[in-house]
């Protein structure tokens, strides 16, 4: 197996479904994440290509005018049910101009059982963002949520449905623990040994593993959606609008205002959720390694990328009684793709 190279990456913005893959060496990460699907991959010259847009959608008013501006613009779009779906990044634009909230087809890291049109408009999502294959039957490893520890959730059907939809886009689909991803994309030099946090949307994915072998793996149903939905719950703001203030510069380790507060707190507590679990989960695992040298964790996802996230992070993990010993504590070198490059290093790995 490679251990982490510092390849050139690429982000490439834009419908991949149409794209004839002419320079892309086989082998595809793809992360399902409840807020963004990212898909990773090889070119011939051994740059990391990414692929990234928001899982999410919003239906509008479907008429010409509406259609043509579209087509214009270079909106990508569908017509659903007689509706005008806006899919991907631009729907979280239109949702945060007209006051409104966008569709997910997934929440708490699994299909949405409440969004009635979730299968058709994930099919679309899946195929813009991974494209054809390259070769027929090339392997995609995707990410599916550990089985969680505090809420009643299976992961049979979830998995069942992203191998069904990758099959009929000619890859050979592989399931991956999310967690277990970001083990692959951050710990190489480390053996791929430590604790890989994958901080989501819709829940946090925790592993545990030693020499790549997973000893510990499970999810908690909590994430930065749950952080919004709260912050918008408190303060009466629309949680699209809630997610847009997160995200555009708040440091928690200096609110200004009282929305910035509010986020702050639903952080702390969450991070303190985390940690607690963790503690719990590898004090009553049959399966707990014992490490000869202090391990490292490290945190990927969007949800950790806001400024004070590590600091914040740091803080709690002193208030707790760890049961072994940490060397570090850091944030993923590339956090919003490290799922879908741990992926893209599993795939590789098989072929």
């Amino acid at each position: 197996m490679e251990k982490n190279k510092n390849n050139r990456t690429i982000n490439a913005p834009g419908d991949a479904s149409k794209l004839v893959p002419l320079n892309r060496k086989p082998g595809r990460g793809l992360d399902i994440g409840t807020a963004n699907l990212v898909s990773a991959s090889h070119t011939k010259d051994n740059e990391v290509v990414i692929r990234a847009q928001r899982n999410a959608f919003i239906d509008v008013e479907s008429n010409s005018f509406s259609r043509n501006m579209m087509t214009k613009l270079g909106v990508n779009y569908v017509v659903n049910n007689g509706s005008l779906c806006v899919m991907g990044d631009p729907a979280f634009d239109f949702a945060n101009i007209f006051n409104r909230s966008t569709r997910r087809p997934m929440r708490n890291g699994f299909i949405s059982p409440d969004e009635q049109d979730a299968l058709p408009m994930i099919k679309i999502l899946v195929e813009n963002v991974v494209g054809k294959p390259c070769v027929k039957g090339e392997i995609c490893c995707f990410s599916v949520p550990a089985e969680p520890m505090d809420a009643e959730m299976n992961v049979i059907y979830h998995k069942g449905i992203f191998e069904g939809i990758l099959r009929r886009l000619g890859y050979t689909p592989r399931s991956m623990i999310e967690g277990h991803a970001v083990v692959f994309s951050e710990l190489g030099a480390d053996d791929f040994t430590g604790i890989g946090i994958s901080c989501g949307g819709g829940m946090f994915n925790i592993c545990m593993a030693y020499k790549t072998v997973p000893a510990i793996s499970f999810s908690i149903s909590r994430g930065g959606d749950w952080i919004d939905e709260n912050v918008g719950r408190v303060t009466g703001l629309p949680t699209s609008r809630a997610t847009l203030l997160k995200e555009r510069g708040v440091n928690l380790m200096n609110p200004k205002n009282p929305t910035e507060e509010a986020i702050v707190i639903y952080y702390r507590n969450l991070i303190n959720y985390t940690l607690e679990n963790i503690k719990k989960k590898m004090t009553t695992s049959q399966s707990m390694p014992n490490f000869p040298e202090p391990i490292s964790i490290v945190c990927s996802g969007g949800t950790s990328l806001i400024d004070g996230f590590i600091e914040v992070f740091r803080d709690e993990f002193e208030r707790i009684k760890f049961p072994i010993e940490v060397k570090e504590i850091r944030r993923a070198a590339d956090p919003l793709n490290s799922v879908a490059r741990g992926s893209l290093i599993a795939a590789i790995s098989e072929k």
